[in-house]
């Protein structure tokens, strides 16, 4: 995809015609295949990116392997933790891992930086992408706190088929550990558990929630 054509997945910045023609002459359309790690933590961040398809995990470490998975960006979203960083000048706190096959605008971190002191319409894009991620995060604090790991793998799961517009979801017992910073074995006793209530229906490499 060019990027006169991804751009107009983020229509309030593209209605901007300098706005749009700056990023058209100075930034890319990307490729990425399943498991490209695009933000490393402790990195900085060279670019901002701007997912015109497929989806991207961001999630956090915690030095001995374990992960926590904090958002994802899907089509039309760019990362709030990379546009933070960038802004105050910090290296990355998380790291970002391509999920499914995606195409990327890159935009350069300096561009960024531009274009968020020259256009008010990119600060408002962001400022609203803060606003959604912060919800999302409230949320996942709130399951981890005041609720039980069956209540958080069903949230879990329910997300990733919303994200995929699909009740079929392609996760291994693994898969599905690693984003939640729990063990394959407590992930696979839950999911039999939820299996014998109705909730979902298991398959090899795959599950139908009802």
């Amino acid at each position: 995809m060019t990027v006169e054509e991804s751009i107009r997945l983020f229509p309030s910045i593209s209605r901007i015609k300098s706005l749009e023609q700056d990023i058209i002459s100075n930034c890319g359309v990307h490729s990425f295949k399943k498991g490209d790690i695009i933000l490393t933590e402790g990195g900085h961040v060279q670019h901002i990116p701007m997912v015109v398809s497929g989806l991207v995990k961001v999630y956090k470490e915690d030095g001995e392997g374990n992960e926590l998975l904090l958002y994802y960006i899907n089509h039309g979203e760019s990362c709030i933790m990379s546009a933070t960083s960038c802004v105050q000048n910090e290296v990355s706190s998380v790291k970002a891992i391509i999920e499914e096959d995606a195409e990327i605008l890159l935009v350069p971190a300096v561009k960024a930086l531009e274009y968020g002191r020259m256009y008010p319409v990119w600060n408002t894009f962001f400022f609203g992408l803060f606003n959604q991620k912060y919800d999302e995060l409230l949320h996942v604090i709130g399951i981890l706190t005041f609720g039980n790991k069956e209540a958080r793998l069903l949230d879990y799961l329910q997300k990733k088929s919303a994200i995929s517009e699909s009740k079929t979801l392609s996760l291994t017992h693994q898969n599905i550990a690693d984003d939640l910073g729990s063990s394959r074995e407590v992930i696979s006793r839950l999911l039999k558990k939820m299996e014998k209530e109705g909730v979902l229906e298991l398959g090899h490499g795959k599950l139908i929630l009802k």
